[in-house]
């Protein structure tokens, strides 16, 4: 360990030589002042670690050199100690932006501990983190060879989260190169259960999980029918990026569930999200409602009818309701919502759908700053974390919160950073999306995708009688063979939707108790 330098501020420095030994023999270099002005002229010529300060000594004050040396070293961390256990003080030395706080007498051991706690916190966290990691690596390894349920895939991309936002604080590259590995693979195996199993869960009384066609009706309905409901559906919204900004919410909401739900294929908004609104997959919309559903190949907005679809499931449920739906897809539509929402006080439910997630992906495809903002799923959380905290949505959350209403934040699909191009040919009507293409005659890499040939037995509606659909594995985009190389350039490393991966089918579904 390098040598750490102390500068240990008391007016009986004297009676503290035990401890100041103590500490030297850990290594630690120990510099003594005896009065808060003959601590401010060390700072000036000397630099320190840290700072253990006394709070109670003649002339300038503990309190009154913490502001001045923050002045001096604003990031220094500075050990305030102190006989008093008045609540002011504590009030004032937190308030200066302290880094602990103990109570005279103090032992060595609890010296030790601050130092460890303020200096060495970053190195036994990741250490610690890492550590962990390799122990539960082997356990991943060998779910993913016995794995075959819906409950275990869903746990499993939790745990893969959940290490995921842990190494990422980490100085360790290598243990975020073995867990993106076991993404990758985890991925590739999940892709292979879809596709043994996603067709069966449309059977006469199969099992089968929440997905976005049954997720009103099983999770939304009982919540609206007793309680004042604000329902959020943040359109492209991954579960890590839900668990960025999750914190920010705890000063207004408290958690009451945290679900996980699978997006219908293909995770694509003008399907998945017209299937929670609809209650319906989308061949049924395309027979029940004609003049509300659009195919890939029609002219027009392909979710314009969200609300109409809503009504429709509304009355089929038997749901009577005072409700409302808003759209998002700008500042300023949030801001109006934002300064009008306590005019909405007296709904049943209020539905608001926020787009800026899947505007931030596509700008990351068109826009060199947005790439450079968000060129990794980390950096891409950062950026929706840092929306999120500074956006209308949450101040409409926290209006609702004083309003009394229960909040739900769902989302409609996930999405995924897209690395690889795989080869497809189909005639010039077929569809656009990178992730799954629609359309007649077409050409692909097998082992690259999965494949409906008769998309009504997934309940998907056909553009022609020949029609087939196919899905692009893990993290796979299509690529035309005209101008290849440009195509490719141009959309590797950008967040696509459409296709099978965990990110982009196992989304969130969190319900929040307001805090009284």
């Amino acid at each position: 360990m390098n040598e750490i330098k102390v500068l240990w501020v008391d007016d009986e420095i004297d009676l503290l030589k035990p401890h100041i030994i103590f500490l030297e023999n850990k290594n630690y270099k120990v510099t003594t002042a005896q009065s808060g002005t003959e601590a401010l002229e060390e700072l000036k010529i000397n630099n320190f670690d840290i700072v253990f300060l006394d709070e109670n000594m003649p002339g300038l004050s503990g309190l009154e050199t913490l502001q001045e040396l923050k002045e001096i070293h604003p990031t220094l961390p500075v050990v305030m100690i102190t006989k008093s256990e008045e609540e002011y003080i504590m009030e004032e030395a937190i308030g200066s932006k302290i880094a602990d706080y103990l109570i005279k007498p103090v032992n060595p051991n609890q010296i030790l501990l601050s130092l460890k706690k303020n200096l060495d916190h970053s190195r036994l966290v990741s250490e610690k983190t890492t550590s962990g990691y390799q122990q539960e690596f082997r356990k991943i390894a060998m779910d993913l060879a016995m794995i075959n349920s819906i409950e275990e895939w869903t746990d499993l991309y939790k745990k893969l989260v959940y290490w995921e936002l842990e190494l990422e604080n980490i100085d360790d590259s290598g243990m975020f190169d073995i867990l993106e590995s076991q993404k990758s693979e985890a991925n590739n195996e999940f892709c292979k259960f879809i596709d043994k199993n996603y067709s069966k869960w449309f059977q006469q009384g199969a099992e089968a999980p929440t997905m976005s066609h049954t997720l009103f009706k099983d999770k939304i309905a009982p919540i609206v029918e007793n309680e004042k409901t604000l329902l959020v559906v943040v359109d492209n919204l991954r579960y890590d990026q839900w668990k960025a900004f999750e914190p920010f919410l705890q000063s207004s909401y408290k958690k009451s569930s945290e679900e996980m739900y699978y997006s219908i294929l293909p995770t694509a908004t003008q399907y998945a999200r017209n299937a929670i609104f609809s209650g319906l997959m989308p061949s049924e919309m395309e027979k029940l409602h004609p003049d509300l559903w659009l195919n890939d190949t029609d002219e027009g907005g392909k979710n314009m009818h969200e609300k109409e679809f809503l009504e429709a499931q509304l009355q089929r449920l038997g749901l009577k309701l005072n409700w409302s739906y808003h759209k998002i897809s700008s500042l300023k539509q949030g801001k109006r919502l934002s300064d009008n929402f306590k005019g909405l006080k007296n709904n049943d439910l209020i539905v608001v759908v926020y787009n800026f997630v899947d505007m931030l992906s596509h700008a990351k495809t068109e826009m060199e700053v947005i790439k450079e903002l968000a060129s990794t799923d980390k950096s891409y959380r950062s950026l929706t974390q840092s929306w999120f905290k500074n956006s209308p949505l949450l101040d409409i959350i926290q209006e609702a919160s004083r309003m009394g209403f229960k909040l739900i934040i769902t989302t409609d699909h996930g999405t995924i950073n897209v690395k690889n191009p795989t080869k497809v040919i189909g005639d010039r009507n077929i569809s656009a999306n990178l992730r799954y293409k629609t359309g007649r005659s077409l050409t692909y890499e097998e082992k690259d995708v999965l494949v409906a040939k008769n998309p009504k037995e997934i309940h998907l509606p056909s553009i022609t009688m020949s029609s087939s659909f196919i899905f692009a594995k893990s993290d796979l985009f299509f690529a035309y063979p005209n101008n290849y190389n440009h195509y490719v350039s141009y959309y590797r490393n950008t967040y696509q939707h459409g296709g099978v991966s965990l990110e982009e089918v196992i989304i969130p579904f969190v319900v929040m108790d307001a805090k009284k």
